[in-house]
C-alpha cells in the first residue's frame, strides 16, 4: 500500500492480483463521520482492477498525481495506470531489455519492488529476482536504460534511494544490502557504459548483527532474508530493514553498522501452525517522526517502534536501562497494538494522524488518534494516548 504525496488517495495491491485505489476522505468519513456507518464496497474505491497475476508492489508517480505503477514477482514488466481512466488495461507497460546476466530460470524473471526518484527526473527503479536493479527514464523509453548488478545468485526483494537520489540501495533474500552510486561510485570508468554502474558496497546483515553487544552471546546468528528496506524521511542516514524472521532494525549507512534492533517473540511461541504459512510484512515510517510501524510476526497486531537516532531510544543497541534520564526526556517503550487480523502491509498518511493496515485476508484497518496526534507530539505520547481501530473494507 502507498499514499500519494498529498494523502488524497491510497493505492493497494494484493497477491490475488487486485489493484485498488481508495479516496482517503471517503474512507475516513465512513468511519469517523456523523453517521458512523460503513459505505457499500462499490463506493469505497475509485478504481478496482483484477489482474491474472499476483501483484507485489505499488507506487505513485511523484510527478503525476494520477499515475500509479505496479509490478509482479512472476514477470519482468511494470504496469502503469492512470486513475482518470477506469480501464483494466494499463496505459503503458515498461519492459526489461537485454540483461547482462542470462535468465537463470522462468521463476527469476520477476520484479519485487519499485522506487521513484524524488527529484525532477522521472526515473523509476525496480528490484529483480535475477540479481539486478533496473532503471527506466520514463521520458525516453519503455525499456530500461540502466542495470545495477549484484551477482547472478542474488534475488533482490526491495529497493530504495537515499534522500539526494544519488545512491541506490537494494536488499536481497540472502540477507545482504547492496549500494550503487549513480554518479559512478569508486570508478569514473563506470560512465564509459551508459548501462553499467559499479557496485559501491555490500554488507551482510547477519555479520553486522553479530557485532551488536547484546547479541554477542548468541554465537550463531542465523542469516535471514531481508523482506524490505526504507529510509527514514526525518533522518537521511537511517535505513530501516525488516527481516523474514520478524526482526526489524536500522542500518546506519554512514558507518555501515546496525544502530537499532527489535526482536519480537518468534511465531512458534504463540502459534506453531502459523510458521507454515508465514506472510511477509511491509512496514512504514511515520512521516514526521522516527517511529516505525510493522505488523507482528507472532500475533494479530502491529508494533510501533522507537527508532529515534539518539541512544536514548528504547530500540538503540547502546541503550542502557540502568541510566535514568529526566522524566520529560524518558524514551517511550515500543508499543504493541492488538488488531483483529495479521498485518502484512502498513501505510502512514503523510499529513494527518492515521495509519492504514492491510491484512492477510485483504481487509483494510484504520488506526487513528482522534484528539491528539502522534505525528506532531513527542514520542512519549505513544505511551499515553490510546489508538482507535476500525475495519473498513474486506
Amino acid at each position: 500500500m502507498e499514499f500519494d504525496k498529498k494523502g488524497t488517495y491510497l493505492a493497494s495491491v494484493t497477491f490475488s492480483g487486485c489493484l485498488t485505489v481508495h479516496d482517503f476522505e471517503t474512507l475516513y468519513c465512513s468511519i469517523y463521520g456523523p453517521s458512523h456507518s460503513l459505505l457499500d464496497d462499490s463506493s469505497n474505491f475509485l478504481l478496482h482492477i483484477s489482474n491474472s497475476m499476483p501483484l507485489c508492489a505499488v507506487r505513485w508517480n511523484p510527478e503525476n498525481q494520477d499515475e500509479i505503477v505496479c509490478t509482479s514477482g512472476e514477470n519482468g514488466t511494470v504496469l502503469l495506470f492512470d486513475i482518470g481512466y477506469v480501464s483494466s488495461v494499463p496505459t503503458e507497460v515498461l519492459l526489461k531489455g537485454r540483461s547482462r546476466f542470462p535468465v537463470l530460470s522462468e521463476s527469476r524473471k520477476g520484479l519485487t519492488d519499485l522506487a521513484f526518484s524524488s527529484d525532477d527526473k522521472p526515473r523509476l527503479f525496480a528490484s529483480g529476482l535475477d540479481g539486478a536493479v533496473y532503471m527506466w527514464d520514463m521520458r525516453l523509453s519503455k525499456t530500461h536504460c540502466l542495470e545495477l548488478t549484484g551477482s547472478p545468485e542474488s534475488q533482490f526483494s526491495s529497493v530504495n534511494l537515499n534522500i539526494d537520489n544519488r545512491t541506490v540501495f537494494a536488499a536481497s533474500k540472502n540477507g545482504t544490502v547492496h549500494a550503487w552510486d549513480l554518479r559512478g561510485g569508486r570508478a569514473s570508468a563506470a560512465f564509459q557504459s551508459h548501462n553499467e554502474v559499479q557496485q559501491l558496497s555490500s554488507v551482510k546483515l547477519s555479520t553486522l548483527l553479530g557485532k551488536v553487544p547484546l547479541l554477542k552471546e548468541q554465537s550463531n546468528i542465523v542469516s535471514s532474508g531481508i523482506h524490505s528496506i526504507d529510509f527514514n524521511p526525518s533522518c537521511s542516514y537511517q535505513l530501516a530493514f525488516h527481516l523474514d524472521n520478524g526482526w526489524s532494525g536500522v542500518l546506519n549507512v554512514n558507518t555501515l553498522s546496525v544502530s537499532h534492533l527489535h526482536c519480537p517473540p518468534p511465531a512458534w511461541l504463540e502459534n506453531m501452525d502459523f510458521m507454515l504459512k508465514e506472510l511477509p510484512r511491509k512496514p512504514t515510517w511515520l512521516s514526521t517522526s522516527s517511529i516505525y510501524a510493522v505488523g507482528s510476526s507472532s500475533s494479530s497486531g502491529m508494533y510501533l517502534l522507537d527508532f529515534h537516532p539518539d541512544s536514548n531510544s528504547a530500540s538503540h543497541v547502546d541503550y542502557n536501562e540502568e541510566i535514568r534520564v529526566s522524566e520529560e526526556h524518558q524514551p517511550a517503550a515500543n508499543k504493541f497494538i492488538p488488531l483483529s487480523q495479521r498485518v502484512i502491509s502498513c501505510a502512514a498518511h503523510p499529513l494527518c494522524h492515521t495509519i492504514l493496515a492491510g491484512t492477510q485476508f485483504s481487509s483494510l484497518l484504520m488506526l487513528s488518534q482522534k484528539h491528539e496526534t502522534f505525528l506532531d507530539a513527542a514520542i512519549s505520547t505513544l505511551q499515553k494516548v490510546p489508538y482507535t481501530t476500525n475495519e473498513l473494507y474486506a
